[in-house]
């Protein structure tokens, strides 16, 4: 499997997932009488991990192309360990109603941002 194709496939499977998540959002938490504010929050989730995963398929899309492969590579694992950890918070967070995990969200906010630099960085740099 050519270095950069985990991406791809990760960045399919989180579009997938995105969709089947944010249908569940409108559709299935409102049927569970879930507060209006926790339904926006999944859907937040959702939403952000969708744009995440286009962002792993572009990364995949410009493997070939002459930039800093490793600060590539860095910001594909930052965004996918940033998705799990904002998104996959968010989830549970709103069907369990435990709020402690509304307090890794930033954590993965924070690394899906250091994703977005590193994809700058390395188009930046440019191949050394």
């Amino acid at each position: 499997m050519p270095e950069f194709k985990k991406f791809l496939l990760i960045g399919i499977t989180f579009a997938a997932l995105s969709v089947l998540f944010g249908a569940f959002g409108a559709h299935g938490l409102k049927s569970m009488a879930v507060e209006a504010k926790l339904i926006a929050s999944f859907e937040t989730a959702a939403r952000y991990q969708l744009y995440h995963a286009l962002g792993l398929m572009i990364i995949f899309l410009l493997s070939p192309h002459k930039l800093k492969l490793s600060l590539l590579n860095i910001a594909g694992w930052l965004m996918v360990v940033g998705t799990v950890l904002f998104s996959g918070s968010l989830y549970v967070y709103v069907l369990s109603g435990i709020k402690a995990f509304a307090m890794i969200t930033p954590v993965g906010g924070t690394l899906m941002i250091a994703a977005w630099i590193s994809l700058f960085i390395a188009t930046l740099k440019g191949q050394e």
